[in-house]
């Protein structure tokens, strides 16, 4: 899957990911490989990305926004703190 976190003045992350895990608006939820096409506001929390070589790496947003589509994965984040 490739994922891609945005926020308005830069793009903070690109790459291609096993997992990703958001806090999302009604509790945190998990994205793999082939998941549902879904749009979903996110809350502040913790963002785990977890790459293809298993190396895990952790951003804390202040709220955004996740879609899901095909395998790929845009989260828009007011800001990544």
């Amino acid at each position: 899957m490739i994922l891609e976190i945005v926020t308005p003045d830069e793009k903070i992350y690109s790459g291609e990911v096993k997992l990703v895990q958001v806090p999302g608006a009604d509790g945190s939820f998990e994205v793999l490989k082939n998941h549902a096409p879904i749009i979903s506001t996110l809350g502040k929390g913790k963002v785990k990305v977890v790459e293809e070589d298993d190396k895990e790496i952790f951003f804390e947003i202040d709220k955004g926004v996740i879609e899901v589509n095909k395998n790929k994965i845009i989260l828009l984040a007011e800001k990544v703190l």
